[in-house]
């Protein structure tokens, strides 16, 4: 039974990523091109109207892979994120899904993406329809684009470890969540983010899979103030400052949960 149960989240967890990237396709090809012409003299009601129907489907597409039998969804303080408009929401990153499970429960989400995302035949078109901010844009840009989608109420998702965390390396955090906090001058919503046992995590393939359905748990923290480090002449010095005390902060969090 227990070898039967494996195949079948094996078989599960593929169909899942088949249906992901058919989805992604299918929103291109179809839904996006109807949003576009909905709101085709409003560009911020066709990124909203995007951002909300890719918010739904991810919705949808956790749900599957719960039905299914692959993974449990636990979230802590979910009505906190409701309240949240125009914030940095940051999360460290052990699993390919972190992103798909955190856009699937913030509705008014935004996200900083890799630039390769705008070369996957599966999901160029959906970051190019909801203005997801290219990560490789030209830094005065990029801030500029951080700083307009706060302004528009939107929250920022982010991982300040820039790629998925590496089992046996020591948690570490690029500046770059620390650099827009400080130079768009918001606050951050910190959120911790378990999945037990480890899968989907850069050193395994999609299919090796644990012997038991795995769970996503995520905490949502309280907002963390960046008052503080904005009050400082350096920026650059207040920026290696934060990202050392938001390392700090992670370790503590995650010997706290252990």
């Amino acid at each position: 039974m227990n070898k039967l149960n494996k195949y079948w989240r094996i078989f599960a967890t593929g169909s899942a990523f088949t249906l992901f990237g058919f989805g992604g396709i299918l929103l291109t090809l179809i839904v996006f091109p109807i949003v576009n012409f909905m709101h085709r003299h409003n560009e911020y009601q066709r990124k909203y109207s995007a951002r909300k129907v890719v918010h739904k489907t991810f919705k949808m597409f956790v749900n599957y892979m719960s039905f299914v039998g692959i993974l449990t969804l636990e979230i802590e303080n979910e009505e906190q994120l409701k309240q949240h408009k125009g914030k940095l929401v940051i999360a460290n990153h052990p699993s390919l899904i972190d992103v798909v499970v955190l856009i699937s429960i913030i509705e008014n989400a935004d996200c900083v993406v890799k630039a390769g995302l705008w070369k996957n035949p599966f999901l160029k078109g959906v970051v190019t329809n909801t203005g997801y901010i290219n990560n490789e844009e030209d830094p005065d840009t990029f801030l500029k684009d951080c700083s307009k989608t706060f302004e528009e109420g939107n929250n920022l998702i982010v991982f300040p470890e820039g790629t998925r965390s590496s089992i046996d390396k020591p948690l570490k955090f690029k500046r770059g969540a620390a650099n827009i906090a400080l130079r768009t001058k918001v606050d951050i919503v910190p959120i911790i983010l378990t999945v037990t046992p480890t899968t989907l995590t850069k050193e395994l393939a999609w299919y090796q899979i644990p012997d038991k359905k795995f769970t996503v748990k995520l905490v949502v923290n309280p907002v963390l103030s960046t008052q503080k480090y904005r009050e400082t002449e350096s920026v650059s010095n207040s920026v290696r400052e934060l990202t050392r005390d938001l390392v700090e902060y992670y370790k503590e969090e995650f010997a706290a949960h252990e």
